[in-house]
C-alpha cells in the first residue's frame, strides 16, 4: 500500500476508537501482549535479519539499540500492559465552569484521532506507540527506519492480530512501507490526514521536520544531556550519577553526553571520574568511555582534547565532554548555550545551588542529585511514553496517554441565547 492509502485506511479507525469503551481497548491491549509474546519467533527471526544487514554500517551501540532478545519483547509486552492499567483519559474533564446563565462548560479531553510517528533504529517504540495511541482513543500510523522495517513489521502484524481478537480495527496501527525520505515527506505534509506528527530521531530527522511539516508537529528531543558537580557536590554520589547516566544505556537521548565540574572541586574529581569511566571498565572488559577534555580538565586527567564541536554534539556512544566551570552561574550559561532542553542535572548539597540551578536551566526535566536516564514514561510512572517532548506548547517531558489527547468544550444548556439589544444580528464571532 503506498503511505496515502495507509493514511486512509487509518481514518476508518476514528470513530471506532472513539467510540471504544475503557474496558474494551483495555481488552485489546491484553490480546496485543499475548499476541506480541506469541510472536516471539518470528519477531526475533526478523530482527536477525535487520542486526545481519546493519553490522558494519552502524556502531556496536547503536546495533544495541536495534536488537531484541526475548527479554525485551517481554518488557515490550509488560509496557503495553502498564498503558492498560492506567486511568482513561479520553472523556475527563479538565475543567467544569458553571456560569451564572446556568450554561454548564466542560473542557473534555478527546481523542487526537490519527497519530503518525516517524522513528528510527528502536523496534520498541512500535509497540509503545501502539499501545499509547489506541489507549487515547487515536489510530497510529508508524514509520520507521530501514535499518528496524523488517522487526516493526513482524511486531505491527503481531499487534494486529490481537486487535482483530479483540473486535478493533487492525488500520488502528499501521506501518509505513516506504523507508525512503519521501514517505516522511508524505507523513509531514498529509493535512486533513494526520491530526498529529511525532518525530522520534537525530538532530537532522528534528529539523526536517520543523523545516517541512504543515501538519501539527511535536519536537522530540536530540538529547544533549549535562550533569553539573557542584562546589558543595558529594562527590562519590557524582560518580555513581555520571557513570549511570553516561555508561547504563549511551545510545539513548536521555544518556549523559556533557560534564561540568565546578573549578574547586576539579582536582579531586576529574581523578575519580577518570578512574571510574576508564581505568575500571578496561579492567572488566568492558568499552571504556573516551574524555573528551577542555583545556582545564586536561590539565589533571589524561584523555582526548575536546574539539569545536564536542560540547555540542549528541554523541550516543561511550564519549563524554568534559569540562570546568568558575561557577554555578557559568555551569548554568554554559548549559543554556548549549543544551537541547531535554534533561540536565546538579549534584549538591546546597539546597540554594539546587533552588538555582533548577529555576534557571530551561529543559523538560531538570534533576537535583539523580541521573537523567530517569527522563523516560515508565520511570515517571505514564507507562510507557510516545517520545520526550522539548518543546513547551502542549506537550514537555514525557508525552504519556494526557498528551496525545486534546480537548474540546461541551456545553451543556437548558434553552439558553446570548442577551444583548442586537442579540439577533450578532456574527459568530461576536
Amino acid at each position: 500500500m503506498t503511505t496515502h492509502e495507509i493514511l486512509l485506511a487509518a481514518q476508518s479507525a476514528r470513530q471506532p476508537l472513539a467510540l471504544a469503551s475503557t474496558d474494551r481497548k483495555n481488552a485489546a491491549l491484553e490480546a496485543m501482549a499475548v499476541a506480541l509474546v506469541a510472536a516471539a519467533g518470528e519477531i526475533l527471526e526478523a530482527n536477525r535479519a535487520d542486526l545481519e544487514d546493519a553490522r558494519g554500517r552502524v556502531s556496536e551501540v547503536m546495533l544495541d539499540r536495534l536488537a531484541l532478545t526475548n527479554t525485551r519483547l517481554a518488557d515490550m509486552a509488560k509496557g503495553i500492559r502498564e498503558v492498560a492499567a492506567l486511568p482513561d483519559p479520553v472523556g475527563e474533564v479538565r475543567k467544569r465552569i458553571l456560569r451564572p446563565n446556568g450554561l454548564l462548560i466542560e473542557k473534555t479531553a478527546v481523542p487526537m484521532g490519527v497519530i503518525a510517528i516517524i522513528y528510527e533504529s528502536r523496534p520498541n517504540v512500535t509497540s509503545d506507540a501502539a499501545a499509547l495511541a489506541l489507549k487515547a482513543g487515536s489510530a497510529c500510523v508508524l514509520r520507521c527506519g530501514r535499518d528496524a522495517w523488517r522487526s516493526c513489521h513482524a511486531i505491527v502484524e503481531a499487534l494486529r492480530r490481537g486487535l482483530r481478537q479483540a473486535g478493533l480495527p487492525e488500520t488502528a496501527v499501521s506501518l509505513i512501507e516506504d523507508t525512503t525520505h519521501a514517505s516522511a515527506n508524505a507523513l509531514m505534509t498529509a493535512d486533513g490526514l494526520v491530526d498529529l506528527l511525532i518525530p522520534r530521531g537525530g538532530k537532522g530527522l528534528i529539523a526536517a521536520c520543523v523545516a517541512n511539516a504543515t501538519v501539527p508537529c511535536i519536537q522530540t528531543g536530540t538529547g544533549i544531556c549535562h550533569v553539573y558537580v557542584d562546589k558543595a557536590a558529594d562527590l562519590e554520589m557524582a560518580v555513581n550519577i555520571i557513570d549511570n547516566a553516561k555508561t547504563s544505556r549511551p545510545s539513548v537521548c536521555n544518556a549523559e553526553e556533557v560534564c561540568l565540574v565546578h573549578r574547586d572541586v576539579a582536582a579531586a574529581f576529574l581523578p575519580l571520574l577518570e578512574h571510574r569511566l576508564v581505568t575500571d571498565r578496561l579492567a572488566a572488559e568492558l568499552p571504556p568511555v573516551e574524555l573528551r577534555l577542555d583545556e582545564r580538565a586536561a590539565a589533571i586527567i589524561p584523555g582526548v582534547p575536546a574539539g569545536p564541536k564536542d560540547f555540542d554534539t549528541e554523541f550516543l556512544d561511550y564519549i563524554l565532554a568534559v569540562g570546568v566551570v568558575d561557577s554555578l552561574e557559568d555551569a548554568i550559561g554554559h548549559i543554556g548555550a548549549h543544551s537541547t532542553h531535554h534533561s540536565d542535572a546538579i549534584v549538591t548539597e546546597d539546597r540554594a545551588a539546587a533552588d538555582r540551578f533548577v529555576t534557571c536551566v530551561d529543559s523538560a526535566a531538570v534533576y537535583v542529585n539523580a541521573s537523567t536516564r530517569f527522563t523516560d514514561g515508565g520511570e515517571f510512572g505514564l507507562g510507557c511514553e510516545m517520545g520526550i517532548s522539548t518543546q513547551k506548547l502542549h506537550a514537555r517531558g514525557p508525552m504519556g496517554l494526557a498528551e496525545l489527547c486534546t480537548y474540546k468544550y461541551i456545553i451543556h444548556g437548558s434553552g439558553q441565547i446570548r442577551g444583548g439589544a442586537a442579540a439577533n444580528l450578532q456574527t459568530p464571532c461576536g
